[in-house]
């Protein structure tokens, strides 16, 4: 065996040169021990040791399914992005494959509303024709539905109303449920309920697996704050309130705990993604609920978000790609693994172009 020698004592340093530049005397300053900006010099040093990546395949684009053929509307809100007929929406969904995005979510707009929202259910839904196209084309993407009734009521609430003019819960709770299987039948691998109603994800899992679904995710909106951010959505799905507004089923954006309690719940009731809505005004959710539980955790940078940078970048006023992929590190480096964005596209096209 070998012998190690022991090691000697540390000598003392040399004596520092008291010149100015040479750091100083004994009594004087010192120069730095740790030196980070070593890491910093260049740019391939800083892309070896970063630590929060984005990757194409973490990334989801919303989808707004217009009904007709070949239109395309521009949403002046929402700068760059544009309601699309279902022959579109599936072009735009192969574009969205070739660089790499992970997956679509997608909203309807309806031909026609209902105060029951009974277009959501229609298996000639916009939405369903666009997971029929996907599916029949074999696209490696991830296809979400937006389980939800406020585009398809023609009060704009996110459920049924009862004789107060309220949502009731639990006649709601039904219609929810024929939403995701009709969706689940036309292709969805996911269903997003997002209409924030109490035991919606249990509905929603009972009725799948009774009807042999059983292979459906469901993404659950666990926390979604009635927030202010959701502005330019509403002008895009024509889906505002005629009257009043969510916030007797949205989230207080002001109660972390009560999010924590909304995201048990829908764990509990088999939810199988939990998404905090909107991203960057709830990263210590994003952040608390990737800490507390081991399932998939998604951020949606909501379209208020979104529109506030486009439009400063539109005057000038910020780097518009710099200021959009700072945010999206941000809401990784919370915690979330997937990632929905408006700018889900130009962020992975921007990735391939690094490369």
């Amino acid at each position: 065996m070998v012998q190690l020698e022991p090691l000697a004592p540390r000598a003392d340093p040399e004596p520092r040169d008291p010149s100015p530049g040479h750091g100083g005397s004994a009594t004087g300053p010192s120069l730095p021990t740790v030196r980070p900006r070593r890491l910093r010099r260049t740019a391939a040093m800083r892309s070896l040791v970063r630590e929060t990546r984005i990757h194409p395949s973490m990334l989801v684009a919303p989808l707004f399914i217009q009904p007709g053929d070949r239109v395309r509307t521009s949403v002046a809100s929402m700068p760059g992005v544009d309601r699309l007929t279902a022959d579109l929406a599936v072009a735009e969904a192969e574009r969205l494959a070739r660089l790499g995005v992970g997956g679509v979510l997608l909203f309807g707009l309806a031909d026609a509303k209902d105060a029951e929202g009974s277009g959501a259910w229609d298996d000639e839904a916009p939405v369903q024709q666009v997971l029929r196209g996907i599916r029949a084309q074999g696209l490696p993407l991830v296809t979400i539905a937006d389980t939800c009734l406020c585009e398809y009521t023609s009060h704009g609430h996110c459920g049924s109303l009862g004789p107060d003019g309220d949502v009731d819960n639990d006649r709601t709770l039904r219609s929810l449920a024929a939403t995701a299987v009709s969706q689940a039948r036309a292709g969805a691998d996911i269903v997003a309920p997002s209409a924030m109603m109490d035991g919606q994800v249990r509905a929603i899992r009972e009725a799948l697996d009774g009807e042999g679904l059983t292979g459906v995710a469901i993404m659950a909106y666990a926390a979604k704050h009635a927030s202010a951010f959701y502005g330019p959505f509403r002008d895009a799905a024509d889906s505002a309130p005629a009257f009043g507004d969510r916030r007797a089923y949205q989230m207080d954006p002001a109660n972390g705990d009560e999010a924590m309690r909304e995201v048990a719940l829908d764990v509990a009731e088999g939810a199988d993604i939990i998404l905090v809505k909107p991203a960057l005004p709830a990263l210590d959710l994003v952040a608390a609920v990737r800490a507390r539980w081991d399932l998939p955790v998604a951020a949606y940078q909501v379209s208020g978000e979104f529109a506030m940078l486009a439009a400063a970048a539109d005057r000038g006023w910020i780097d518009g790609p710099r200021a959009m992929d700072e945010a999206v590190t941000a809401i990784v480096r919370a915690g979330a693994g997937i990632v929905i964005t408006y700018a889900a596209g130009d962020i992975a096209a921007r990735i391939a172009d690094a490369r």
